[in-house]
């Protein structure tokens, strides 16, 4: 399909009535400076801050390992199952504001029970009930991929353990896969080759994060040991060519987040992603926000970088778009159902603008 509309006519109009679909975003991030206070007031946590302009102060990062103690912080508001109810509902209703038909959700179920009580079932029914409210009022799809978490505290056995949970009741809670989150440096994918290998066999899907701020030769040891069905990031594919034949001959998408790489110090410029350098090579590339209101950004905003930053039209969004429909953990016939609407949206779009 091309829309003839060249990439200077690439307006923020366009852009956020575009149909978009999310892969890479994480829950307990996503939550607003407003609702962290909100949660902390609620459950009584004391995070130092008054307002939300002060909240807001707390998300900015002096790099990836001050990023992942801002976010541990923010964990901490979540005390009890309605809490994640009122976060699904906010987080539902941005998505839709951005014209977002379905979304993949990361969570990270054992730190909650570990140091919060808050058992996985009663955690994803409260979840799930957000879900609802967000299906029935935005018409927004949503489903739930559990982070087993490489550098947790208990070792290992977080990964372990949530790959228990999900094979006792994930299937019939919304879990679509299993992923990895966390510290990559020291704790590389194949030490958990196993617990994947497990998700696997119980008809789980994976993904892994992978190369946000390691080199190449995380994303290739994550490929041989785990077979993800996608990589969380991959920026660092960019500098191995190899690599990127690699993950194009294996149709591995990634699920990039410019505006994190850039805001958790992963890269000086967002220039340094060399996203185009990456699409060229045939690597599959889907558009992402990993923790929005954490990094200032929106679904919305990381279309108009690639546009803005890496001259990217319209018909390519469209195309990353439907990249993520395609790779979207759903049974073929309800992917096959989201690609077309997408598609439909997208023409629907052209028609008033041109």
């Amino acid at each position: 399909m091309s829309t003839l509309i060249p990439v200077t006519d690439v307006t923020p109009d366009l852009i956020a009535r575009m149909p978009k679909v999310e892969l890479h975003l994480h829950l307990e991030g996503s939550i607003d400076p407003a609702t962290v206070l909100e949660l902390a007031r609620r459950n009584t946590i004391d995070l130092g801050v008054r307002t939300a302009q002060e909240t807001e102060a707390l998300y900015a990062y002096r790099d990836f390992p001050h990023f992942i103690d801002t976010f541990v912080r923010i964990c901490e508001c979540l005390r009890r199952p309605e809490d994640f109810t009122l976060v699904v509902e906010r987080l539902g209703a941005r998505l839709a504001a951005q014209n977002v038909r379905y979304a993949e959700v990361h969570f990270n179920p054992e730190p909650h029970l570990r140091k919060r009580g808050i058992a996985f079932g009663p955690l994803l029914d409260a979840m799930n009930v957000g879900r609802r409210v967000v299906r029935a009022r935005h018409g927004v799809k949503l489903r739930w991929i559990a982070d087993g978490i490489r550098d947790a505290d208990s070792g290992p056995v977080s990964v372990t353990r949530t790959v228990d949970w999900m094979i006792e009741s994930g299937h019939q809670r919304g879990v679509v896969a299993l992923g990895l989150g966390g510290l990559e440096e020291g704790y590389p994918a194949a030490r958990f080759a196993d617990d994947f290998a497990r998700a696997r066999a119980a008809g789980f899907h994976v993904t892994v994060h992978a190369g946000e701020i390691t080199g190449p030769e995380a994303i290739r040891e994550t490929v041989k040991a785990i077979e993800p069905d996608r990589i969380g990031h991959g920026i660092a594919a960019v500098h191995d060519p190899a690599l990127m034949s690699d993950l194009a001959r294996r149709r591995i998408p990634l699920e990039v987040c410019p505006v994190s790489n850039l805001r958790t110090g992963a890269v000086a410029r967002l220039e340094d992603l060399r996203l185009r350098e990456l699409d060229e090579a045939g690597v599959i590339l889907t558009l992402n926000t990993d923790d929005p209101p954490m990094f200032h950004t929106s679904m919305t905003n990381e279309f108009a970088v690639a546009a803005d930053v890496f001259g990217f039209t319209l018909d390519d969004l469209h195309r990353f778009t439907l990249n993520a429909a395609h790779a979207a953990f759903l049974p073929p016939n309800e992917r096959e159902t989201l690609v077309a609407r997408i598609d439909a949206d997208y023409s629907a779009m052209l028609k008033t603008a041109t």
